[in-house]
């Protein structure tokens, strides 16, 4: 039978997460400056435009690099493919951003944003449940579960504004 006692963190995992914690605080406390606010759905859309299409073209260019990167593993056979597929999807999250990156007051600007909080929030759980679970850590897992919890933070600072305010 397995030791099912609690389980501690090797020291690398240990300071990621308290580098998480802190920086999210810090990047919360950024947000809600009056000089951040303005425009911050706009600038929140574009940043995620960027980053997405980016990943996406890693992704569908380079799948194995990605996926080594992040996850410290190989990928073959199936995955492939499915990394590539994965990459379009980031391709057109990126895309559908940066569109409505320019119309922020719109319902559909918002609905987008509430999808990136869905995705964000579940990319930071799947991530940081690799790297704690089962050992997966790659050079730029840590960091790529920073800025999924970040983003998220950001989508729900867009979201709790007027959806008059630019």
């Amino acid at each position: 039978m397995e030791d099912v006692g609690p389980r501690i963190l090797p020291p690398i995992q240990t300071w990621a997460l308290l580098s998480l914690a802190s920086g999210l605080t810090r990047l919360g406390s950024v947000m809600m400056s009056p000089s951040f606010l303005p425009n911050v759905m706009s600038r929140f859309l574009k940043l995620t435009a960027i980053i997405e299409v980016l990943t996406g073209l890693g992704l569908l260019v380079v799948p194995a690099i990605v996926v080594r990167l992040l996850l410290n593993s190989e990928i073959s056979g199936a995955a492939l493919p499915l990394g590539r597929v994965a990459g379009v999807a980031l391709l057109a999250l990126g895309v559908a951003c940066w569109l409505a990156s320019n119309d922020t007051p719109s319902s559909a600007a918002r609905g987008l944003v509430s999808a990136m909080l869905l995705y964000n929030i579940g990319a930071t759980l799947i991530l940081g449940a690799a790297g704690l679970g089962s050992g997966l850590v790659g050079l730029i897992l840590w960091p790529a579960v920073l800025v999924h919890a970040g983003m998220a933070i950001w989508c729900a600072v867009c979201l709790g504004r007027s959806p008059q305010t630019p």
